[in-house]
């Protein structure tokens, strides 16, 4: 079987919640993965909105997450790294960690997308999507991706 991402804070295709955007909390929601492929070092996730006004839209950059870790919880900390070793890169907003969707107009859809990676990378915390996905190239042992709309008021 292979590699699932779900979220107990909405399903696939489904709305997110407003607790999960800039019109809430703000919070990242919680993640589950499973079916890990064998021979998984780390994990990495992105979240991008390609509906954004001026093309894709960066929203979380997060990697070197432990192999054994299948789980986030709602609320993950915005450090640019974790004693366990994860690191977090710089988003779109210009900020570390999590922000949540704030579309300008209209309907957008938000893509988690979970990559299990045969190594620990080489990336200083503070890396940007495209720095993360050019160490990632080769790597990739498994991806899945979850995705969520949200639309303002």
């Amino acid at each position: 079987m292979a590699l699932q991402l779900t979220s107990r804070g909405f399903k696939e295709g489904g709305m997110i919640p407003a607790h999960y955007t800039a019109d809430g909390e703000d919070v990242s929601p919680p993640l589950d993965w499973s079916n890990v492929p064998d021979g998984t070092k780390s994990f990495a996730i992105l979240c991008d909105d390609p509906d954004a006004p001026g093309g894709s839209f960066c929203h979380w950059v997060i990697y070197n997450i432990p192999f054994n870790l299948v789980n986030f919880p709602e609320a993950f900390p915005t450090f640019n790294s974790l004693p366990n070793g994860t690191k977090q890169g710089v988003n779109d907003f210009g900020s570390i960690g999590y922000r949540g969707p704030a579309p300008p107009s209209g309907t957008h859809r938000y893509f988690f997308k979970l990559y299990a990676l045969s190594a620990v990378l080489d990336l200083e915390p503070g890396a940007k999507k495209a720095q993360l996905e050019n160490k990632i190239q080769r790597r990739i042992l498994g991806e899945a991706q979850l995705m969520g709309k949200y639309q303002r008021g």
